[in-house]
């Protein structure tokens, strides 16, 4: 996790770190098709299943309980093509084509079978418009509401066979960004006035999906990628010859290609915090945020040593946010400095 502060916030940056995987939080959700009396006899009464992870296509996002983050090449509607293509195959249901009458409409329920917070209902209507835009789709919760286990919150209505084709995809996506948001909010709570950043520690393809999780659960965007915000590490510092080479390397590089964007450099050390901050007195430059990396040190008894840390942001004394990295979850939160 990275924690970064504007004087009296701070700034968390922990879901997609690699211990962090939300694969273990993941709520589990069902949707259950309930067919009409008169269907036909080899078609059982009710379908059952459940699933993992979401993501969301190319609608007018207006509606939105919460908008997905801007990216400027992501094809939301692409990612729901390659699943549902990926789900089908070269044939499509098989099953579904040998069982289920083509014509035959039912409706069908979303049960939590989990107490969290619901993510992805708006991407899911996505992947049930773009499966079949005849399916009416209906909500008593919106993203990042509260959901209690055994409550169902949402139906579909429409032909079965698409219902049954959309289900696996729909709940695989809502389940991962489910997960994604309680971790977020649990963590955001615990961190409270911190806030929380995610990272680029996504899953390849899904990172956009992995963000708007985050949004939904408390959670606010860190950097979309490589190209819409300036991320001085320890790699570029070294390459330079120095953090303070490396922020005039920036400067000159930005000052050069007439680009404005946020600037953040990384400290391992109050000397690098000092020779930053020396740069930038006698130096205009475009540096928005300080990193104070490995500056939180997890103890044997499970507290954590923050000196390093306060003395850091002592030494910064809010003339530009600061961000640092704890390597655990909620417990650690407690203990960071709050100004």
């Amino acid at each position: 996790m990275a924690i970064s502060c504007n004087k009296q916030e701070f700034l968390l940056r922990p879901v997609f770190h690699a211990r962090e995987s939300t694969t273990a939080f993941l709520p589990p959700l069902s949707l259950s098709l309930k067919l009409p009396p008169q269907s036909h006899s080899k078609v059982r009464r009710v379908v059952k299943m459940s699933a993992t992870e979401v993501t969301s296509s190319r609608i007018s996002y207006e509606s939105f309980a919460i908008k997905p983050p801007e990216h400027p090449t992501y094809d939301l509607k692409g990612i729901i093509k390659l699943a549902l293509e990926e789900d089908a195959g070269d044939r499509g249901d098989v099953t579904c084509l040998a069982t289920i009458p083509f014509d035959m409409e039912v409706e069908a329920y979303f049960l939590a079978k989990e107490d969290g917070i619901i993510a992805g209902i708006a991407l899911a209507e996505m992947i049930f418009h773009e499966v079949d835009p005849s399916l009416k789709v209906e909500w008593s919760k919106n993203d990042g509401d509260f959901v209690h286990k055994g409550l169902q919150f949402g139906r579909v209505h429409g032909r079965a066979h698409n219902i049954v084709v959309a289900e696996r995809v729909v709940l695989n996506f809502m389940q991962r960004m489910s997960g994604t948001a309680t971790l977020t909010k649990a963590m955001a709570n615990a961190a409270y006035p911190a806030y929380m950043l995610e990272t680029r520690k996504t899953a390849p393809g899904l990172r956009l999906v992995d963000k708007w999780a985050v949004l939904i659960g408390g959670g606010r965007n860190h950097r979309m990628g490589l190209f819409d915000m300036v991320m001085i590490k320890d790699n570029h510092i070294s390459a330079a010859g120095g953090v303070a080479d490396a922020l005039k390397a920036v400067d000159l590089y930005l000052e050069q290609n007439n680009l404005q964007m946020e600037v953040e450099v990384e400290t391992r050390t109050l000397e690098e915090v000092e020779e930053v901050l020396h740069y930038s007195s006698q130096t205009k430059t475009s540096l928005t945020r300080i990193m104070l990396d490995n500056m939180v040190v997890p103890l044997p008894n499970g507290d954590v040593d923050i000196s390093m840390l306060k003395e850091a942001v002592q030494l910064i004394n809010g003339r530009y946010e600061t961000e640092w990295f704890v390597d655990s979850f909620c417990e650690s939160t407690r203990h960071l400095p709050q100004n």
